[in-house]
């Protein structure tokens, strides 16, 4: 599916969202789960009764899990639970950012930090276990499409925003699981950190391997929208609901 979108706002919310006084209050993790950095997002009046589709951030690069409360809102602030590990680096440039390492060591812990953060949210929200869904935007794109090539079998689908699909370190190792996994995937005939070129070297092989894939085309370059977000609430819902028609934000 080829879509070309109308321009969209850049994203642009600073401020946290903090729903605490419009829904009930979720239990506290274990002490012992809640050390790593991590942020949490609560769609506005949560019901615990109800299990909510859950999103897996991937901040991008030079950026940090708080970027979760600024993408959130954006995507829908009623119909899902998030959340966002820290990156495995400290960045070089920004002062309190962070980045995704692909040394060997570096991908086996943005491995275990999405996995453990899949954990942190069964256990303070109520979370259904086979619509969860892993997503970020550039490096945290390509991480989120790693991910989930990576372990199949955890997510209903996966996310780059701008994110090129990953080359080294094996990430199509589990392919007869990994082509069962949905896939959507953002790209501008703009954008200067992912060419065109290397989009079409990238369909190819998600074409051989027999990816399912949602494409759309957008026309603002590298940056991340408003427009690709609430894109992506349309897309994991139709997932979940794909026989409903009503999409709610």
């Amino acid at each position: 599916l080829l879509t070309e979108l109308s321009q969209s706002h850049l994203l642009t919310p600073e401020r946290e969202f903090d729903w605490l006084g419009n829904r009930e209050v979720p239990k506290a993790a274990p002490y012992h789960m809640s050390a790593a950095a991590h942020s949490f997002f609560a769609p506005m009046h949560y019901e615990s009764s109800y299990a909510y589709p859950l999103i897996v951030w991937m901040h991008g690069a030079d950026s940090s899990e708080e970027e979760l409360h600024r993408a959130m809102p954006l995507i829908s602030t009623r119909n899902h639970v998030a959340v966002a590990p820290r990156a495995t680096q400290a960045s070089m440039t920004v002062r309190q950012g962070f980045s995704w390492g692909q040394s060997m060591s570096d991908l086996a812990e943005a491995n275990e930090r999405a996995k453990h953060c899949i954990a942190l949210a069964k256990d303070r929200y109520n979370v259904h276990p086979d619509r969860i869904y892993i997503g970020g935007h550039a490096a945290g794109g390509t991480m989120a499409l790693r991910i989930g090539m990576e372990n199949p079998e955890l997510f209903a689908g996966a996310i780059s925003l701008g994110g090129p699909v990953p080359r080294g370190g094996c990430p199509m190792r589990n392919i007869n699981q990994a082509r069962k996994l949905p896939l959507m995937l953002a790209v501008s005939p703009h954008a200067d950190s992912y060419s065109n070129e290397q989009v079409m070297a990238d369909l190819r092989l998600l074409h051989y391997a027999g990816f399912s894939l949602s494409l759309r085309l957008y026309p603002d370059g590298d940056e991340l929208t408003t427009t690709m977000l609430s894109d992506i609430n349309s897309w994991v819902l139709e997932s979940c609901f794909p026989s409903s028609t009503a999409v709610s934000s």
